[in-house]
């Protein structure tokens, strides 16, 4: 995906390209830990491929805001905005799985709203829509090979969509510029839970209940996964920053 033009200083998406840029890239670098650590080969590659697709995105919408290079490798943990789900461990396969059913699910119905609207976050998501579709189809794939296979397969699939459940409720709080009200959100988010609810119950998977995590990614509040994902992430720069390629 090719970079656009960088948005003026100030401009008012600027804060849901850099949150959705985040989402992306932090969720790319997860995927990309499974390189030699996939189940079978196949899977090592397709997961390779996830990874490239969520980094073009995150290139694309970091662009808009900035130099993707200086927001990628110089920023803190406190200055990303990301939502806390896509920081978390990479965990087993099933974990991974049901992280890609929920974040895909998400992306591809916010990605729909956003290629809709007249903003210069439309193109990029116009763009991703056939990323995220597939993202959405391979994890939905697995998921019900996963959650009706075997008990050690339906066991790790259930505990992991009870492990990441309660940090959903981030990918619905209002983002400034996002151009999108509660009452879109809310129907994003009816949209969405529809959507999960019925790829876990053909899976023999019970869908989560229970109370969201207080705190928000989005406000630059994470959890400690962060810095150590960061001190990989960000290691060789930090080793040479003024270096050139």
């Amino acid at each position: 995906m090719n970079a656009p033009e960088r948005a003026p200083s100030g401009a008012p998406w600027a804060k849901a390209a850099l949150a959705l840029g985040d989402d992306a890239l932090i969720l790319s670098h997860r995927l990309a830990e499974w390189a030699g650590n996939a189940p079978v080969l196949e899977e090592e590659v397709a997961l390779a491929n996830l990874a490239l697709d969520l980094l073009g995105q995150a290139r694309a919408l970091l662009s808009l805001v900035g130099d993707e290079d200086a927001l990628a490798f110089t920023r803190g943990p406190e200055a990303f905005t990301h939502v806390r789900l896509v920081e978390l461990p990479r965990g087993d396969f099933a974990h991974t799985v049901v992280r890609q059913l929920l974040v895909a699910t998400w992306q591809e119905l916010l990605y729909e709203r956003l290629a809709a609207l007249a903003s210069p976050l439309a193109p990029i998501a116009a763009a991703a829509l056939p990323e995220t579709a597939y993202h959405r189809d391979h994890a939905v794939t697995w998921t019900l090979r996963l959650g009706d296979g075997t008990a050690e397969s339906h066991a790790r699939t259930r505990a992991a969509a009870e492990a990441l459940w309660p940090y959903t409720g981030e990918l619905f709080d209002p983002v400034e510029g996002l151009g999108l009200d509660e009452r879109d959100l809310g129907a994003l988010e009816r949209a969405w839970r529809a959507r999960v609810s019925g790829v876990l119950t053909r899976a023999t998977v019970p869908v989560p209940g229970g109370a969201r995590l207080p705190g928000s990614g989005r406000a630059g509040g994470h959890t400690p996964h962060l810095a150590a994902l960061l001190d990989e992430m960000q290691s060789l720069h930090r080793a040479h920053p003024a270096a050139s390629w």
